[in-house]
C-alpha cells in the first residue's frame, strides 16, 4: 500500500479549502523553527544572553497554551474560517513587529503576540483539516502532519537563508507569507458549520478528566520538554553560522516530515501505536543523552536523527489525543495542547538556566530522563490509553479479534 494512502484514496486528493489551510499551517509551523539558526545572530545584534534569547520560544507557547483555552470558544462563536483569519492576521502583525524590535525585551512581546495568533490558527486548522479532507480522519491526520513536517523543515531554512543578512528578515518574511495564506483562506475556505453547543473555556480541562486523554497530555508533556531543549537549547551548542545551523536543522525537519508520514504509520500498525510510541521515547532519550556529552560532530549528527524520533513521535501522540477519549476532537485537542505546551514554554527557560548552574551537558540529561518519564506514562498508563480506542491495536491484533489500527 502507498504510505499516503488511507484506504479510502490519497491524501493528495483533496480540496481547495484543505489545500489553502494545509498551505498556510506549513507557514505557521516554519515561524517556531525560524529562530533556531539565527539565535546567536539575535543574541548578538541584541546584546542579550543565550537565556534572554530562549525567552522567545518561551513566550511564544506560554501564550500558546494559555490560549488553548479560548480557541474552541472564539471558534464555536464566530465560525472557524473567521477565526483562522483572526489568527493569521494576528501573526502578520506581530511577525512583522519582531522584525522591528529594538530590545530582547520587546522581541520576547511581540513573539507572545504571535504565540496567540499561531494558536488560534494552528487548533483551528487541525478541526478545518480533520472536517474537510477526503479519506476521513486519518488522512487528515497524516495531511496536517505532512504540514507540521514541511514547516519545521522549512523554517530553519529560511532563517537561515534570509537571517545570513540580517536576524530581521526571517520575521519580515514570516509576516509576507502567512499573509499570502490570508488571502489563500480567504479565496478558498467557506465558512464551516458551526458546533450544535458552544465551547466554553472551561470545556478542555473537562475533558482532561478523562484518564486516557490526561494521561496523553502528561505524557506528551514530558516528551515535549525533550523535544523543545533540542530546538531551542541545541543551536548554543552547535554554536554553527546561520547557513550551517540552518542545515542541519533543515535535516532534523527532513526526517521529522518523512518519519511522521510514512514511517510512524508503517510501525504503528506492525507494532501498534503504544509500542512505538514508548520505544521511540526511549531511543529519543537515548539519542539527547549522547547529543549532550559526545563530540561537535556527534552532537550534529545526533540532533538530525532526533527528527526521526519526534516525527514518530507528534504523529501517534496528534492520534492518542483526538481519538482516546469520547470528548469533540477540537475539545480533545484544546485540553491536550493545554497541558504540552507548558513544556514548550519550560525547556527553553530551564536549559540555559541548568547550563549556567552546572555544564551545558547538564540540560541533556534532564532532557533524556524527561524523555524516560513519558515513557513510563505510556507503560503505566496502557489501559486507560487503550480503553476507547480498539484502533491504537497492532494489525496482527485481528487475528485474536482485539481490533486493528485503522490509518
Amino acid at each position: 500500500m502507498d504510505p499516503i494512502d488511507t484506504g479510502s484514496g490519497s491524501i493528495l486528493k483533496q480540496p481547495k479549502a484543505v489545500w489553502a489551510t494545509a498551505g498556510a499551517s506549513v507557514v505557521a509551523f516554519m515561524g517556531i523553527g525560524l529562530v533556531d539558526p539565527i539565535l546567536p545572530s539575535i543574541a548578538q545584534g541584541l546584546d542579550a544572553t543565550a537565556g534572554q534569547v530562549s525567552l522567545l520560544f518561551t513566550s511564544y507557547f506560554l501564550i500558546t497554551a494559555l490560549a488553548m483555552l479560548v480557541t474552541g470558544f472564539v471558534s464555536s462563536r464566530i465560525g472557524g474560517r473567521r477565526t483562522l483569519l483572526l489568527g493569521l492576521a494576528l501573526v502578520v502583525v506581530f511577525a512583522g513587529l519582531s522584525g522591528t524590535s529594538g530590545s530582547v525585551g520587546e522581541l520576547v512581546g511581540f513573539r507572545a503576540g504571535w504565540g496567540l495568533g499561531n494558536a488560534l490558527f494552528v487548533s483551528t486548522a487541525l478541526a478545518v483539516i480533520v472536517g474537510a479532507a477526503a479519506g476521513g480522519g486519518a488522512a487528515a491526520i497524516l495531511l496536517y502532519e505532512s504540514a507540521l513536517g514541511l514547516g519545521m523543515a522549512c523554517g530553519p531554512l529560511l532563517g537561515a537563508l534570509l537571517g545570513d543578512a540580517s536576524w530581521r528578515y526571517p520575521f519580515f518574511g514570516t509576516a509576507a507569507l502567512m499573509a499570502v495564506g490570508f488571502l489563500c483562506i480567504t479565496a478558498f475556505l467557506k465558512e464551516q458549520p458551526r458546533p450544535a453547543r458552544k465551547t466554553s473555556l472551561l470545556d478542555p480541562l473537562k475533558a482532561l478528566g478523562h484518564g486516557g486523554l490526561a494521561s496523553t497530555a502528561i505524557s506528551a508533556f514530558f516528551y515535549n520538554y525533550t523535544f523543545f531543549t533540542v530546538l531551542a537549547f541545541t543551536p548554543f551548542v552547535l554554536d554553527m553560522s546561520p547557513y550551517r545551523s540552518g542545515a542541519v536543522f533543515f535535516a532534523w525537519g527532513v526526517l521529522l516530515a518523512v518519519f511522521s508520514v510514512i514511517v510512524a504509520p508503517r510501525l504503528q500498525k506492525r507494532f501498534g501505536s503504544l509500542t512505538v510510541l514508548g520505544g521511540s521515547l526511549v531511543l529519543l532519550a537515548a539519542d539527547v543523552l549522547v547529543l549532550g556529552h559526545g563530540s561537535h560532530t556527534t552532537a550534529v549528527v545526533c540532533t538530525v536523527l532526533s527528527g526521526a524520533l519526534i516525527g514518530v513521535n507528534n504523529t501517534v501522540y496528534t492520534e492518542l489525543a483526538l481519538g482516546v477519549s469520547d470528548a469533540p476532537r477540537p475539545v480533545a485537542s484544546a485540553g491536550y495542547n493545554f497541558v504540552r505546551w507548558f513544556a514548550a514554554a519550560a525547556a527553553p527557560y530551564f536549559a540555559p538556566k541548568i547550563a549556567e548552574w552546572s555544564d551545558v551537558r547538564m540540560p541533556f540529561t534532564v532532557a533524556a530522563v524527561t524523555a524516560v518519564l513519558g515513557a513510563l506514562v505510556v507503560l503505566v498508563r496502557r489501559r486507560a490509553l487503550t480503553a476507547e480506542a480498539e484502533e491504537l491495536q497492532p494489525r496482527h491484533a485481528t487475528e485474536d479479534g482485539v481490533g486493528v489500527f485503522a490509518n
